[in-house]
Parts: structure tokens; sequence; C-alpha cells
């Protein structure tokens, strides 16, 4: 992850994504850099528009969290719909004579 993190923070700074400045990234938050992976991250990240792809990962994330905390309101509804149906035959019968007097 710091080799990400790494990369976000220069091209936040403005600065040109390489192995060198990844590599002296790596080495001033104390870390020892493993050049086969700044290797790779390069490689991966050029022809990417990392500010495009940060705004589709906020869009993605956006959705995900919804739909994480819908499953939640359907056990409650669940939950709810169970107690109603707890209900026995004498008090549904006793309801229904409050109904017709």
């Amino acid at each position: 992850m710091e080799y990400i993190y790494g990369a976000l923070l220069l091209h936040s700074a403005g600065k040109e994504i390489n192995e060198e400045s990844v590599a002296n990234v790596i080495k001033a938050a104390g870390v020892e850099p493993d050049p086969s992976r700044i290797k790779a991250l390069t490689a991966s990240l050029s022809g990417v528009n990392i500010e495009e792809a940060i705004a589709n990962a906020a869009v993605v994330a956006g959705p995900a969290q919804q739909s994480q905390a819908a499953p939640e309101k359907k056990e409650e509804k669940k939950k709810e719909e169970k107690k109603e149906e707890a209900v026995t035959e004498e008090e549904a019968a006793a309801g229904l004579g409050a109904l017709f007097g």
C-alpha cells in the first residue's frame, strides 16, 4: 500500500510518477523500497488518468455503502414482521371482538 500512497502523494503534488520519484518517497517514509514493486506500479499506472480513476472509485463506493446499509433495514423489518406474526389466535379473536362489539 505504501507504494500506491507514494504514487498518490506524487500525483497530488503535481510531480511525475516514475521509478526514481516513487523510490524517493518510499525512502523518505523510512521504508526500504523494492525496485520490482516500484517498476510494476509505474508500469501499471502508465496511461492511467489518476483523477478519473479516483472519481470513478468515489462513485462506486457511494452505492456500495448504500447497499450495505439496505440489508440492515430489511432485517429490522423482518424482525418487526415476526413480532407481529407472533399474535396468538386468542389475541386476534379479542381484537376482532372489539371491532364488532
